[in-house]
């Protein structure tokens, strides 16, 4: 999901009721009973009830938003416990130093594999979290990296369930010091077709497909060279980003409350496009990310992509999954396939495949030496 900043006047627009004190359990369990969503449409401003309909309106408008009402309460007391919202110093890193090692393991990544996968996923009608397509792409993610570990006692690969019918999945790699903390890649694997999220047709094939396909394959070349973290590793694939952040916003706070630590986060959410004319380019977001972090990245891609990383203009409160981790106080970051208004125009739609001009599976595969070198890199 990668969207324009919303005008002021959309979002006031939007705000239907306004609560000075905290929304209570009983209102939360009353409207949810009713098929209500609440809904965080900035950092600052109070939560607001939407049915699906307004909902929906939101996102054709542009309107970024979390869904918090499977997650306000736990959020509220999480919040209680910390002075600040999100990560409020940079986070160090050390330079990325292992390029004997990571650099032949990038050689082995497959585009070929890549469109293998995406033909899969984009054979489902849509993969729309509330839809039994969506929760068969799901399924279908999962058997995947199963087999893809399969003969590894030191990674698991597991559902994480949700209240609606779209699990997310999350492969966990051990690492050699277990109590470390631990570094993860995400990327989402709904879609949706605004004109008709349940039965519409949505292949999804660069939102998220792309990055949902990189990530498989950047995990199948750890595997398969036998690659074993010293810090734990996680490959996280969330459901209902297009609903708001709904998967990866229950992970990280589910995260947050456990007490896990996280070294650094990075989603992968759009690679496979970009405008015909204008340059290639690693788009790195400029707002709700680590600046350490972002300054990690861009030496790992000018050490490992053939292409210069150059800086996004702002995607504003809730763009993608990386939002759900800052929100938690993590390091997180995001590069994206282009700079904002040379990403790709199909998404949302029946259109969203890879035989429009501008789509590049060579791009895409830049994406994925970078999920393999960050992978490497953070965990060795």
């Amino acid at each position: 999901m990668k969207y324009q900043l919303a005008l002021l006047n959309l979002v006031l627009a939007a705000i239907t009721f306004v609560h000075a004190a905290p929304v209570s359990h009983e209102e939360i369990a009353e409207n949810s009973a009713k098929g209500l969503h609440l809904l965080q449409l900035s950092e600052d401003g109070e939560p607001v009830w939407k049915t699906d309909e307004e909902e929906l309106e939101l996102k054709r408008k542009g309107t970024n938003f979390f869904d918090v009402t499977e997650t306000y309460e736990l959020e509220l007391e999480l919040q209680k416990e910390r002075t600040n919202g999100g990560a409020s110093t940079a986070a160090t890193f050390p330079a990325p130093s292992h390029q004997s090692q990571v650099t032949p393991l990038l050689s082995q990544l497959s585009t070929s594999n890549m469109q293998s996968y995406l033909s899969s996923l984009t054979a489902f009608n849509n993969r729309y979290y509330k839809a039994q397509s969506g929760a068969d792409a799901s399924a279908w993610i999962l058997s995947k990296v199963k087999s893809i570990i399969s003969g590894r006692s030191d990674i698991t690969a597991s559902a994480f369930s949700h209240s609606w019918v779209q699990p997310s999945t999350i492969v966990k790699i051990a690492g050699t010091s277990a109590s470390s903390p631990v570094t993860i890649l995400g990327a989402h694997m709904d879609s949706i077709n605004l004109s008709n999220p349940t039965s519409g047709r949505a292949p999804g094939a660069d939102d998220d497909g792309t990055g949902t396909v990189n990530l498989i394959e950047a995990l199948r070349v750890l595997v398969a060279s036998g690659f074993k973290p010293s810090t734990p590793l996680e490959f996280h694939w969330y459901s209902g980003e297009e609903a708001g952040l709904l998967g990866s916003n229950a992970i990280a706070t589910s995260y947050k409350n456990a007490g896990i630590k996280v070294k650094a986060f990075m989603e992968l959410d759009m690679s496979g496009y970009f405008k015909p004319g204008s340059k290639e380019v690693m788009a790195l977001e400029a707002d709700y990310i680590d600046a350490g972090l972002n300054n990690f990245l861009k030496q790992l891609i000018t050490m490992y992509s053939r292409i210069p990383w150059t800086m996004d203009i702002p995607c504003g409160y809730a763009c993608s999954d990386h939002a759900s981790w800052y929100k938690q106080g993590y390091p997180s970051s995001f590069p994206y396939e282009a700079v904002t208004g040379e990403d790709d125009p199909n998404i949302h739609s029946s259109g969203d495949t890879t035989s429009v001009s501008g789509f590049s599976w060579a791009h895409s595969l830049e994406f994925a030496k970078i999920a393999v070198a960050f992978a490497y890199e953070m965990s060795v």
